[in-house]
């Protein structure tokens, strides 16, 4: 203000008066935006011959919009209208023509609003008509895809009741879950009871099957008196209480000595026997002689009840009514295996040193004779017949008994012409189908090992 003073009494009237008059204006715009913004306000003097009078201010930082309209600069300018703000980096000017202020584009803001970015800007809101009516369809066809499932989930949820509900149904009954001693308990009392159908036997039958597998379950069964009543099932006049009674037994006795000695002490192997004679249908006898199997794997002590009960002689007359070969192959099977578990345990204790529960049942095995039963009741010329069987499977079975027995029948194999001419168009029969083999490139096959057992024989009856 001095210096503009010391200005005007140089004698520069002119340039004295027109700098107040800006001052004074500047002043003014000063006190009614100073309220608004706290802006930086630059002024510059407009020297264009020819134009108007007036002012221009560069807006360096945002004001505070507050409540106030923030007007869109262009690259044009606009007037401002009282109320109205500005962003930052506008260019703001008093046009002194008119007294209104105005606003356009900063050179920053110019340089990145091109007009590829405005196009773009513009294109991003815009939309056809077309694309209008295709988003209001689509609205529609939501809300009332919403309504229909909606709707659904109504329906669905009426044809089931509430989970709440249903909890309270469930403590009214009082349901606990039932262990497998409980389960075997409640079978066998329904078992016994007068009351009980031999359907609802025959169920029973059914589920304590399943549960005795499980040795702990057996043996549990065994304990609570089952074994009784097992054993009066299978002296049943009903055919079907005989099988599912032999079933369950079979399963019992699979691998559980404790079942095995029970058994054996309950009489379970003369009952056997009594049925596997008695009993007419085949399915009966395939069962019974299931539970035998069982009962005999690895028991010495029960193979030497089974000989002394006459149970080779029970085989043989089975063996020789049986035309099939199904009940043969199982007999066949029964003696191969026990004759092997009597070698294999007479060869470990020559092999290495074992303990006292090993030469227990050494001690044990050396007490049943099976061979010189088999010899004495006539097996050397009844497992030959096997071989007669067109299925490979009950050739193969009796290939393995007759070498297992071959220590005992030697003589009857070589006194057989029959048996020695079998094995020669056998081993011709095999021998194709092993070459037909070779040349798909299979090699060791189950023919082969056919062919095997074969000449090991004829090896046998050569010596």
């Amino acid at each position: 203000m001095m210096r503009m003073m010391s200005c005007c009494k140089r004698g520069a009237p002119s340039s004295c008066f027109t700098f107040t008059v800006l001052l004074l204006l500047f002043c003014h715009i000063a006190i009614i935006t100073g309220q608004k913004s706290d802006s930086a306000l630059t002024l510059v003097e407009n020297t264009e011959a020819g134009g108007d009078e007036e002012e221009e201010v560069t807006v360096d930082e945002e004001e505070e919009e507050g409540d106030l309209e923030v007007v869109k600069p262009t690259e044009e300018w606009q007037t401002l209208k009282p109320g109205q703000a500005v962003p930052a980096g506008s260019h703001v000017r008093l046009n002194l023509q008119t007294g209104q202020r105005e606003v356009r584009l900063g050179e920053e803001q110019t340089k990145y609003w091109t007009q590829e970015h405005r196009e773009q800007e513009e294109n991003q809101f815009s939309f056809s008509p077309e694309e209008l009516k295709q988003a209001m369809k689509k609205i529609k066809e939501d809300l009332n895809t919403g309504r229909k499932d909606s709707e659904q989930q109504d329906s669905v949820a009426s044809k089931f009741r509430p989970l709440d509900e249903l909890k309270k149904d469930m403590a009214q009954l009082e349901m606990l879950m039932e262990t497998d001693v409980q389960i075997m308990k409640r079978l066998l009392e329904q078992f016994n009871s007068s009351n009980s159908t031999t359907e609802q036997r025959l169920s029973v039958l059914l589920e304590l099957e399943y549960l005795v597998h499980q040795v702990d379950n057996a043996q549990t069964l065994c304990s609570m008196g089952g074994l009784q009543l097992i054993l009066q099932g299978l002296n049943s006049s009903d055919f079907r209480l005989q099988e599912s009674s032999a079933f369950v037994l079979g399963s019992a006795l699979a691998s559980n000595p404790v079942v095995q000695v029970k058994a054996v002490e309950s009489g379970a192997l003369q009952t056997l026997l009594t049925t596997l004679v008695t009993a007419e249908p085949l399915h009966v006898k395939k069962k019974v002689l299931f539970a035998i199997a069982a009962l005999l794997r690895h028991f010495p002590y029960a193979q030497r009840h089974f000989l002394s009960h006459g149970g080779l002689q029970v085989l043989s007359v089975l063996f020789k009514a049986d035309r099939g070969g199904i009940l043969r192959t199982r007999i066949v099977t029964m003696l191969y295996d026990m004759i092997s578990e009597k070698e294999l345990i007479s060869q470990a204790g020559l092999d290495s040193v074992l303990d006292a529960s090993h030469d227990e049942r050494v001690r044990q095995y050396s007490k049943v004779s099976l061979q010189g039963e088999l010899l004495e009741k006539g097996w050397c010329g009844l497992v030959p017949q096997l071989l007669e069987s067109i299925e490979h499977d009950y050739r193969e079975k009796a290939l393995r008994a007759l070498v297992a027995m071959s220590p005992v029948c030697l003589d009857q194999y070589r006194s057989d012409s029959n048996l020695l001419g079998v094995l020669i168009s056998l081993r011709d029969q095999y021998e194709e189908m092993v070459q037909s083999e070779m040349i798909l490139g299979e090699e060791n096959s189950y023919f082969s090992e056919i062919v095997e057992l074969i000449d090991a024989l004829r090896v046998k009856m050569k010596q």
